[in-house]
């Protein structure tokens, strides 16, 4: 059985990003070698990134264009978004996917392959977090407050305690941490 993970970086007040969309200026204060070094093993550790349509159109607005390793990846990696209101997926290896995004989803996680990761897209997933999909949570805390912005965690119909798996302090102040929601074993 596949591993659904969650990877997020995350100000100390909650928000993935700030008051606009793609308001992601505080990715600077973490962003460094360590961190790099920690997204391409994990995206290497993958075989599917899923996304919802916001996170999506940012992405594939981005990453075709950019070069690196980081790129490279993802750029080549299969991916899946669920959208109802997306015309079409163009950006490389991108399949569009329709209706219950927690179906899909279950139905990928019993098959074979490595993990799969969603970036961002809060809405997928807090609608995947209501239905318990979630294996892992990695977050990057970044020393920032912002005051305001797109919370990672949406409210839900019940409190969701999780486990601490592992925590990594990075040079720049930042720290990764995995956590793995309760009752969920290896």
């Amino acid at each position: 059985m596949r591993n659904l993970i969650m990877w997020n970086l995350v100000t100390l007040d909650g928000f993935f990003e700030g008051p606009k969309k793609w308001d992601l200026g505080f990715h600077e204060y973490v962003w460094g070698d360590e961190l790099e070094r920690y997204a391409i093993e994990q995206v290497k550790s993958a075989d599917l990134l899923l996304f919802g349509r916001v996170t999506y159109e940012g992405m594939a607005a981005y990453w075709p264009s950019a070069t690196g390793e980081v790129a490279e990846i993802m750029n080549s990696i299969p991916k899946l978004v669920f959208s109802n209101t997306l015309g079409r997926a163009e950006w490389n290896n991108t399949r569009l996917v329709r209706g219950r995004a927690e179906e899909e989803v279950a139905r990928l996680k019993q098959q074979p392959g490595k993990d799969i990761l969603v970036f961002g897209s809060a809405d997928l997933s807090a609608s995947l977090m209501r239905h318990g999909l979630f294996d892992e949570y990695r977050l990057c805390m970044v020393p920032v407050v912002l005051g305001g912005g797109t919370p990672l965690f949406r409210p839900g119909p019940k409190r969701l305690e999780m486990e601490l798996l592992d925590a990594r302090p990075l040079t720049s102040g930042g720290v990764i941490l995995r956590y793995r929601p309760d009752g969920k074993r290896d």
